[in-house]
């Protein structure tokens, strides 16, 4: 309790949000402009705009939103075909919760359930497997959206099935890792960045080792840090300090849960079950080798090749989350933000993930 008093302690945030900004007028004075740091980790953008940091850092350091929101990055025809496979017959769709509300071209999984159709919501894919155990007159297919947070998860789900020698459990896959998506990113030059805040949650399973490409192969710094202000601000310090002194590595941050090699149990059962595959990322179109889907072996598990699912092309609108979660745009910026576009009736899935970017402006960043 105290390691944790002191990373929400006010005082010590109020000496660090000085120091940031003071490293920051060094790299202005340095450079004729602010540093420019995305910050990966959906839940790190999340974390800054409740915490009030990025408003109190919006004179001194430019913080943009990267593409770290599972739900934000699926691309729309992945998300119109899970809503679809809510209306299979004898089927029942299990998903996370932030899942529920995202928009479909013309339905959301709320609206499937409203009309009949058995989704449910849990809070891990093992959950899913009890479901279909209990239920094996039943199709039971859970939604996988994740990075490699929860791609883990997903291999012990079928694991449990597998043990079970359960036929009627399958995961739709949607998977996306990060290190392909940040080199799509610097490759095409569409967001300039001067360095990176990296995702805590990722870093736990992949390892510090999994960003040296950022400095080997591109010049740039990063910082693995936390989620309390105190480690968001001490990850933020750190990463101007480097841009100020011209370094160019990669700091863990945040040693308390993240090592050198990651989690050797989590990629070894990410290593048993999957493969990678190209997968469709919202606004960036197809990343090679940015997804895994189940091995051959284990396809009985894969909705994707157990369901035929045909969605109509997705429907058109204004909403721009493709070009926020590419550090193109801040959300201000979509001309539905806030207007035709809110928390209440959202269009993209940028305002209604619990990791979106626009949910997060919306929230404790927007001025009425």
């Amino acid at each position: 309790m105290d390691v944790m008093n002191f990373y929400t302690d006010p005082e010590v945030i109020r000496s660090s949000v000085e120091k940031v900004k003071n490293a920051a007028r060094t790299f202005k004075k340095q450079h004729q402009r602010l540093p420019v740091i995305m910050e990966v980790c959906g839940s790190h953008t999340m974390a800054f705009a409740r915490s009030g940091i990025k408003t109190a850092l919006k004179d001194d350091v430019k913080l943009i939103a990267g593409p770290g929101c599972p739900v934000c990055v699926t691309d729309q025809k992945a998300i119109d075909a899970m809503i679809g496979l809510a209306g299979k017959p004898d089927t029942i769709l299990c998903t996370f919760g932030d899942m529920m509300r995202v928009p479909g071209s013309r339905r959301s999984l709320v609206d499937a359930r409203t009309e009949g159709n058995d989704v449910r919501v849990v809070y891990s894919p093992v959950d899913s497997v009890t479901i279909a155990e209990r239920n094996p007159e039943k199709e039971v297919v859970f939604l996988g959206i994740g990075f490699e947070t929860t791609i883990p998860l997903l291999a012990m789900a079928v694991r449990k099935a597998e043990q079970l020698k359960l036929k009627n459990y399958s995961i739709w896959m949607t998977t996306k890792l990060v290190e392909p998506v940040l080199r799509t990113l610097l490759d095409s030059q569409e967001a300039e960045v001067d360095g990176f805040l990296l995702p805590g949650h990722v870093s736990v399973v992949s390892g510090e080792k999994s960003y040296h490409f950022l400095t080997g192969e591109y010049g740039l710094p990063g910082v693995i840090t936390g989620f309390e202000p105190v480690q968001l601000l001490s990850g933020t310090y750190k990463l101007v300090r480097m841009l100020c002194e011209g370094k160019h590595a990669v700091v863990n941050d945040y040693r308390s849960v993240v090592g050198q090699g990651g989690n050797p149990v989590a990629q070894s059962m990410m290593n048993t079950y999957f493969t990678f595959s190209d997968e469709e990322w919202r606004g960036m179109g197809s990343i090679p080798a940015s997804g895994l889907v189940l091995k051959e072996k284990y396809a009985s598990f894969d909705a994707g090749k157990r369901f035929n699912v045909t969605v109509p092309p997705p429907r058109k609108t204004k909403c721009r989350c493709g070009d926020i979660i590419k550090g193109r745009i801040a959300p201000e910026e979509c001309v539905l933000f806030g207007r035709g576009c809110t928390p209440v009736n959202p269009v993209g899935p940028c305002m209604v993930s619990t990791e979106g970017t626009c949910a997060a402006h919306y929230q404790y960043m927007r001025e009425e």
